[in-house]
C-alpha cells in the first residue's frame, strides 16, 4: 500500500492572495474567503498525512506581463484581444513577482515543490505544466522524480488554471482527479463548462477528497 500511495501526488493550484476575497485581491474569485482557505489547508494536510506528496503552482508575473490590461493602451480589465493567434483576456495586474498578492496562503511546509508559472512576459500561463507559448515548467519533472502516476488537483480557478492544469496533466499521461468543492471558479457557466470538458477528457470529478476513492482509481 505504501508503494501505491507514493504514486499519487496532489497539485494545489494558485491559492494566492490576489485571487482571494480573503486578501481583497486584485483578481479575487468569488467564494475564496477565510472558510475556503481553511478547508483547503485542512484537506491538504490530511492528504499529506496520508502520504501524498504535495505540489503547488504559483502565478509569478513580471510587471510588464502581456495579460495585464495596464500594458495595453486604451484597453480595460477583462477586454479580450487577439495575441499570438489566440484570444487573450486582459486581466488586472495580479501575482506580480515579489509582491504580497503573489504569496501562497497555505503553510509552505506542506509542499514538496512550488512550481512558478507565468514568468515570461510574452505569454500567459494558466497551466501548471506549460505556458501558452509551449515552454514547460518544472511540474512534470518534479512529478516524475517522485514517481507520481496519478494527480489530485484543486484550487483557483476552476475555469482557468485548474482546468488547464488538469487537461495538461491528462495530455502528459497522468491519471487525474479534480476536487470540485476545494476549487472556485470565476463564473458559474464557464466553471460548469470546464468541469464537463475535464470529465470528457477522462478527469475524474469528486466533490470532496475521499481517500478511498482516490486510492481506488484505476
Amino acid at each position: 500500500m505504501a508503494q501505491e500511495t507514493m504514486k499519487i501526488g496532489v497539485i494545489v493550484v494558485d491559492v494566492q492572495g490576489d485571487f482571494t476575497t480573503f486578501k481583497n485581491g486584485s483578481l479575487a474569485v468569488e467564494g475564496t474567503d477565510e472558510a475556503y482557505l481553511k478547508a483547503v489547508e485542512e484537506n491538504t494536510k490530511k492528504l499529506k498525512a496520508a502520504g501524498f506528496p504535495i505540489y503547488a503552482t504559483q502565478d509569478w508575473h513580471p510587471r510588464n506581463h502581456i495579460s495585464f490590461f495596464t500594458n495595453h493602451s486604451g484597453k480595460k480589465a477583462f477586454d479580450v484581444i487577439k495575441l499570438n493567434n489566440r484570444d487573450q483576456v486582459l486581466w488586472p495586474p495580479h501575482c506580480v513577482q515579489e509582491t504580497s498578492g503573489a504569496e501562497i496562503l497555505l503553510d509552505k511546509r506542506l509542499f514538496n515543490a512550488v512550481v512558478k508559472k507565468g514568468m515570461d512576459s510574452k505569454f500567459d500561463s494558466y497551466s501548471g505544466f506549460q505556458d501558452d507559448g509551449g515552454k514547460i515548467t518544472e511540474m512534470d519533472r518534479s512529478l516524475k522524480k517522485d514517481r507520481i502516476k496519478r494527480v489530485v488537483i484543486y484550487g483557483i480557478a476552476t475555469d482557468y488554471c485548474v482546468r488547464a492544469t488538469a487537461l495538461d496533466a491528462v495530455a502528459t499521461g497522468y491519471q487525474v482527479i479534480m476536487i470540485k468543492n476545494l476549487s472556485r471558479g470565476v463564473a458559474p457557466d464557464t466553471s460548469r463548462k470546464a468541469i464537463e470538458e475535464m470529465r470528457a477528457k477522462g478527469v475524474v470529478i469528486l466533490d470532496d477528497p475521499d481517500l478511498d476513492k482516490i486510492k481506488a482509481l484505476q
